[in-house]
Protein backbone atom coordinates (compact mmCIF):
# COMPACT_ATOMS: atom_id res chain seq x y z
CA UNK A 1 0.00 0.00 0.00
CA UNK A 2 1.25 3.45 -0.88
CA UNK A 3 1.72 5.84 1.98
CA UNK A 4 -0.44 8.94 2.28
CA UNK A 5 2.55 11.21 1.65
CA UNK A 6 3.49 9.33 -1.53
CA UNK A 7 -0.11 9.55 -2.80
CA UNK A 8 -0.12 13.29 -2.19
CA UNK A 9 3.14 13.68 -4.09
CA UNK A 10 1.87 11.63 -7.02
CA UNK A 11 -1.35 13.65 -7.12
CA UNK A 12 0.64 16.91 -6.99
CA UNK A 13 2.93 15.79 -9.83
CA UNK A 14 -0.06 14.67 -11.92
CA UNK A 15 -1.82 18.01 -11.52
CA UNK A 16 1.39 19.88 -12.31
CA UNK A 17 1.96 17.76 -15.44
CA UNK A 18 -1.64 18.38 -16.54
CA UNK A 19 -1.20 22.13 -16.06
CA UNK A 20 2.00 22.14 -18.14
CA UNK A 21 0.26 20.10 -20.85
CA UNK A 22 -2.69 22.50 -21.00
CA UNK A 23 -0.32 25.49 -21.11
CA UNK A 24 1.70 23.85 -23.90
CA UNK A 25 -1.43 23.12 -25.96
CA UNK A 26 -2.72 26.67 -25.48
CA UNK A 27 0.58 28.30 -26.45
CA UNK A 28 1.02 25.93 -29.41
CA UNK A 29 -2.46 26.67 -30.76
CA UNK A 30 -1.90 30.42 -30.36
CA UNK A 31 1.46 30.29 -32.14
CA UNK A 32 0.04 28.11 -34.90
CA UNK A 33 -2.88 30.49 -35.45
CA UNK A 34 -0.65 33.56 -35.54
CA UNK A 35 1.89 31.85 -37.82
CA UNK A 36 -0.84 30.67 -40.20
CA UNK A 37 -2.31 34.16 -40.50
CA UNK A 38 1.09 35.82 -40.96
CA UNK A 39 2.16 33.23 -43.54
CA UNK A 40 -0.97 33.77 -45.65
CA UNK A 41 -1.10 37.56 -45.21
CA UNK A 42 2.55 38.53 -45.68
CA UNK A 43 2.70 38.20 -49.53
CA UNK A 44 -0.27 40.55 -49.92
CA UNK A 45 0.61 43.26 -47.39
CA UNK A 46 1.47 46.33 -49.44
CA UNK A 47 1.68 50.04 -48.81
CA UNK A 48 -1.17 50.65 -51.23
CA UNK A 49 -3.64 48.31 -49.54
CA UNK A 50 -2.92 49.83 -46.11
CA UNK A 51 -3.12 53.50 -47.13
CA UNK A 52 -5.94 53.72 -49.68
CA UNK A 53 -9.66 53.15 -49.89
CA UNK A 54 -11.37 50.71 -52.29
CA UNK A 55 -11.86 51.96 -55.83
CA UNK A 56 -14.25 49.94 -57.95
CA UNK A 57 -13.41 52.02 -61.03
CA UNK A 58 -9.69 51.24 -60.77
CA UNK A 59 -10.29 47.76 -59.41
CA UNK A 60 -8.09 48.34 -56.34
CA UNK A 61 -8.71 47.32 -52.74
CA UNK A 62 -7.70 49.38 -49.71
CA UNK A 63 -8.50 48.89 -46.04
CA UNK A 64 -7.53 52.31 -44.63
CA UNK A 65 -11.20 53.32 -44.07
CA UNK A 66 -11.83 50.04 -42.23
CA UNK A 67 -8.81 50.62 -39.97
CA UNK A 68 -9.93 54.16 -39.15
CA UNK A 69 -13.53 53.08 -38.57
CA UNK A 70 -12.34 50.42 -36.13
CA UNK A 71 -10.26 52.95 -34.20
CA UNK A 72 -13.12 55.47 -34.19
CA UNK A 73 -15.69 53.00 -32.91
CA UNK A 74 -13.41 51.54 -30.21
CA UNK A 75 -12.38 54.98 -28.96
CA UNK A 76 -15.99 56.18 -28.77
CA UNK A 77 -17.17 53.01 -27.06
CA UNK A 78 -14.42 53.14 -24.43
CA UNK A 79 -15.11 56.83 -23.83
CA UNK A 80 -18.71 55.98 -22.91
CA UNK A 81 -18.57 52.50 -21.39
CA UNK A 82 -15.57 52.89 -19.07
CA UNK A 83 -17.02 55.63 -16.82
CA UNK A 84 -20.43 53.93 -16.85
CA UNK A 85 -19.08 50.46 -16.07
CA UNK A 86 -16.61 51.52 -13.38
CA UNK A 87 -19.16 53.87 -11.83
CA UNK A 88 -21.82 51.16 -11.71
CA UNK A 89 -19.34 48.70 -10.16
CA UNK A 90 -18.34 51.26 -7.50
CA UNK A 91 -21.99 51.86 -6.64
CA UNK A 92 -22.76 48.15 -6.33
CA UNK A 93 -19.75 47.37 -4.15
CA UNK A 94 -19.25 50.56 -2.12
CA UNK A 95 -22.57 52.39 -1.87
CA UNK A 96 -25.51 50.01 -2.40
CA UNK A 97 -27.15 49.01 0.89
CA UNK A 98 -30.02 46.88 -0.41
CA UNK A 99 -28.42 43.46 -0.91
CA UNK A 100 -31.49 42.10 -2.71
CA UNK A 101 -31.29 44.89 -5.25
CA UNK A 102 -27.56 44.23 -5.72
CA UNK A 103 -28.23 40.52 -6.25
CA UNK A 104 -30.95 41.33 -8.79
CA UNK A 105 -28.67 43.72 -10.68
CA UNK A 106 -25.81 41.19 -10.69
CA UNK A 107 -28.17 38.53 -12.03
CA UNK A 108 -29.27 40.91 -14.79
CA UNK A 109 -25.61 41.63 -15.64
CA UNK A 110 -24.85 37.91 -15.88
CA UNK A 111 -27.86 37.46 -18.15
CA UNK A 112 -26.85 40.34 -20.42
CA UNK A 113 -23.30 39.01 -20.77
CA UNK A 114 -24.66 35.74 -22.18
CA UNK A 115 -26.96 37.22 -24.84
CA UNK A 116 -25.79 36.53 -28.43
CA UNK A 117 -24.33 39.54 -30.20
CA UNK A 118 -26.81 39.37 -33.06
CA UNK A 119 -29.61 40.08 -30.55
CA UNK A 120 -27.76 43.24 -29.53
CA UNK A 121 -27.46 44.14 -33.19
CA UNK A 122 -31.20 43.72 -33.71
CA UNK A 123 -31.92 45.83 -30.62
CA UNK A 124 -29.46 48.52 -31.76
CA UNK A 125 -31.06 48.65 -35.19
CA UNK A 126 -34.58 49.00 -33.78
CA UNK A 127 -33.75 51.42 -30.95
CA UNK A 128 -30.81 53.57 -32.06
CA UNK A 129 -31.51 53.63 -35.81
CA UNK A 130 -35.30 53.43 -36.09
CA UNK A 131 -36.44 54.96 -32.79
CA UNK A 132 -33.67 57.53 -32.20
CA UNK A 133 -33.17 58.25 -35.94
CA UNK A 134 -29.39 57.92 -35.82
CA UNK A 135 -29.42 56.08 -39.15
CA UNK A 136 -26.89 53.39 -39.95
CA UNK A 137 -23.70 54.92 -38.57
CA UNK A 138 -20.61 54.33 -36.47
CA UNK A 139 -22.31 56.16 -33.59
CA UNK A 140 -25.16 53.64 -33.58
CA UNK A 141 -22.61 50.84 -33.68
CA UNK A 142 -20.68 52.37 -30.79
CA UNK A 143 -23.79 52.70 -28.64
CA UNK A 144 -24.64 49.07 -29.37
CA UNK A 145 -21.12 48.00 -28.36
CA UNK A 146 -21.51 50.03 -25.17
CA UNK A 147 -24.49 47.89 -24.17
CA UNK A 148 -22.60 44.73 -25.13
CA UNK A 149 -19.43 45.65 -23.21
CA UNK A 150 -21.08 47.11 -20.12
CA UNK A 151 -21.73 43.74 -18.38
CA UNK A 152 -18.08 42.70 -18.83
CA UNK A 153 -16.76 45.98 -17.40
CA UNK A 154 -19.17 45.95 -14.43
CA UNK A 155 -18.65 42.30 -13.53
CA UNK A 156 -14.84 42.29 -13.74
CA UNK A 157 -14.47 45.64 -11.96
CA UNK A 158 -16.85 44.56 -9.19
CA UNK A 159 -14.85 41.41 -8.53
CA UNK A 160 -11.66 43.46 -8.49
CA UNK A 161 -13.13 45.94 -6.00
CA UNK A 162 -14.18 43.11 -3.71
CA UNK A 163 -10.58 41.85 -3.51
CA UNK A 164 -9.36 45.11 -1.95
CA UNK A 165 -8.76 44.49 1.76
CA UNK A 166 -11.19 46.12 4.17
CA UNK A 167 -8.25 47.19 6.32
CA UNK A 168 -7.30 49.72 3.62
CA UNK A 169 -10.71 51.32 3.81
CA UNK A 170 -10.84 51.21 7.63
CA UNK A 171 -7.38 52.77 7.91
CA UNK A 172 -8.37 55.62 5.60
CA UNK A 173 -11.65 56.18 7.44
CA UNK A 174 -9.76 56.22 10.75
CA UNK A 175 -7.66 59.09 9.41
CA UNK A 176 -10.82 61.09 8.76
CA UNK A 177 -11.12 60.61 5.00
CA UNK A 178 -14.54 60.68 3.36
CA UNK A 179 -15.86 57.74 1.39
CA UNK A 180 -15.42 59.23 -2.08
CA UNK A 181 -11.85 60.27 -1.24
CA UNK A 182 -11.12 56.75 0.04
CA UNK A 183 -12.50 55.21 -3.15
CA UNK A 184 -10.55 57.60 -5.38
CA UNK A 185 -7.20 57.43 -3.61
CA UNK A 186 -7.16 54.00 -1.93
CA UNK A 187 -9.62 51.55 -3.49
CA UNK A 188 -9.31 52.35 -7.21
CA UNK A 189 -5.48 52.41 -7.30
CA UNK A 190 -5.48 49.01 -5.57
CA UNK A 191 -7.66 47.42 -8.25
CA UNK A 192 -6.46 49.23 -11.37
CA UNK A 193 -5.14 45.94 -12.76
CA UNK A 194 -8.65 44.46 -12.61
CA UNK A 195 -10.10 47.47 -14.39
CA UNK A 196 -7.47 47.23 -17.12
CA UNK A 197 -8.23 43.50 -17.47
CA UNK A 198 -11.92 44.25 -17.95
CA UNK A 199 -11.02 46.88 -20.53
CA UNK A 200 -8.83 44.43 -22.44
CA UNK A 201 -11.64 41.85 -22.47
CA UNK A 202 -14.11 44.46 -23.70
CA UNK A 203 -11.76 45.69 -26.44
CA UNK A 204 -11.19 42.12 -27.58
CA UNK A 205 -14.91 41.66 -28.00
CA UNK A 206 -15.21 44.97 -29.84
CA UNK A 207 -12.44 44.07 -32.28
CA UNK A 208 -13.98 40.72 -33.12
CA UNK A 209 -17.58 41.86 -33.33
CA UNK A 210 -19.25 41.75 -36.73
CA UNK A 211 -22.86 40.54 -36.36
CA UNK A 212 -24.06 43.49 -34.27
CA UNK A 213 -22.19 46.04 -36.37
CA UNK A 214 -23.64 44.73 -39.63
CA UNK A 215 -27.07 45.81 -38.35
CA UNK A 216 -26.01 49.15 -36.89
CA UNK A 217 -22.77 50.49 -38.43
CA UNK A 218 -23.17 49.10 -41.95
CA UNK A 219 -20.38 48.12 -44.32
CA UNK A 220 -19.49 51.23 -46.33
CA UNK A 221 -15.83 51.96 -47.08
CA UNK A 222 -15.86 55.75 -47.12
CA UNK A 223 -12.82 57.67 -45.87
CA UNK A 224 -13.89 60.24 -43.25
CA UNK A 225 -12.43 62.10 -40.30
CA UNK A 226 -13.58 61.24 -36.78
CA UNK A 227 -16.39 63.78 -36.34
CA UNK A 228 -17.89 63.26 -39.79
CA UNK A 229 -17.31 59.52 -39.79
CA UNK A 230 -19.29 58.89 -36.59
CA UNK A 231 -22.47 59.95 -38.39
CA UNK A 232 -21.75 57.95 -41.54
CA UNK A 233 -22.07 54.26 -42.32
CA UNK A 234 -18.75 52.44 -42.12
CA UNK A 235 -17.29 48.95 -41.98
CA UNK A 236 -14.91 47.93 -39.20
CA UNK A 237 -12.11 45.46 -39.86
CA UNK A 238 -14.12 42.47 -38.66
CA UNK A 239 -17.10 43.42 -40.83
CA UNK A 240 -14.81 44.01 -43.82
CA UNK A 241 -13.18 40.61 -43.24
CA UNK A 242 -16.60 38.96 -43.36
CA UNK A 243 -17.61 40.83 -46.52
CA UNK A 244 -14.36 40.18 -48.41
CA UNK A 245 -14.11 36.51 -47.41
CA UNK A 246 -17.76 35.39 -47.49
CA UNK A 247 -19.38 37.57 -50.14
CA UNK A 248 -16.55 38.54 -52.51
CA UNK A 249 -14.17 35.60 -52.09
CA UNK A 250 -11.15 37.87 -51.59
CA UNK A 251 -9.38 35.62 -49.09
CA UNK A 252 -6.03 37.36 -49.60
CA UNK A 253 -7.52 40.63 -48.33
CA UNK A 254 -9.24 38.74 -45.52
CA UNK A 255 -5.90 37.40 -44.28
CA UNK A 256 -4.40 40.90 -44.45
CA UNK A 257 -7.29 42.23 -42.36
CA UNK A 258 -6.85 39.37 -39.88
CA UNK A 259 -3.17 40.28 -39.56
CA UNK A 260 -4.01 43.96 -38.97
CA UNK A 261 -6.54 42.91 -36.31
CA UNK A 262 -3.84 40.93 -34.52
CA UNK A 263 -1.44 43.88 -34.61
CA UNK A 264 -4.14 46.32 -33.47
CA UNK A 265 -5.19 44.03 -30.62
CA UNK A 266 -1.58 43.65 -29.49
CA UNK A 267 -0.96 47.41 -29.55
CA UNK A 268 -4.15 48.22 -27.62
CA UNK A 269 -3.45 45.54 -25.00
CA UNK A 270 0.12 46.74 -24.51
CA UNK A 271 -1.04 50.35 -24.26
CA UNK A 272 -3.72 49.42 -21.69
CA UNK A 273 -1.20 47.46 -19.61
CA UNK A 274 1.30 50.33 -19.75
CA UNK A 275 -1.30 52.88 -18.66
CA UNK A 276 -2.50 50.66 -15.81
CA UNK A 277 1.07 50.35 -14.50
CA UNK A 278 1.50 54.11 -14.72
CA UNK A 279 -1.69 54.64 -12.73
CA UNK A 280 -0.56 52.11 -10.13
CA UNK A 281 2.69 54.02 -9.62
Amino acid sequence: MLSYKLKRQMFSYSIKALMYLCAFITVSLSLFLISYIVYNAYPYITYEILTTKPSYLKGTIGILPDILNTIYIIFTTILIVLPLGVGAAIYLVEYAKNKRLVTLIEYAIETLSGIPSIIYGLFGMLFFINFMNLQTSLLAGSLTLVIMSLPTIIRTTSESLKTVSKSYREGAFALGARQFYVIRTVVLPSCISGISASLILAIGRMLGESAALLFTAGFAHGLNNYFDGMYESGATLSVALFVYAKEQGEFEVAFVIAFILLILSFIINMLTTFLSKRFQK
